[in-house]
């Protein structure tokens, strides 16, 4: 079993989020955990992307250099 959360949302979402539950038989809780997964995944990937960014050690390819590896 998981740890029980207190979240506080604007009216409007939790309408939505409710909308939602109801019309999937799935709860709120079902909902948002997903939606937390999804976006908890999508902002480690930002950061490893941030951090190769920010690697100088990373050598940037230009669009022309991967076209002409590629053999494009």
């Amino acid at each position: 079993m998981g740890k029980a959360i207190s979240v506080r949302l604007p009216d409007d979402l939790a309408s939505k989020l409710s909308e939602i539950a109801k019309e999937t038989s799935k709860s709120k809780s079902f909902h948002i955990q997903k939606a937390l997964e999804v976006y908890l995944a999508e902002l480690a990937d930002l950061q490893i992307a941030l951090d190769r960014l920010h690697d100088t050690s990373d050598p940037v390819v230009t669009i022309d250099e991967m076209r002409k590896d590629l053999g494009l």
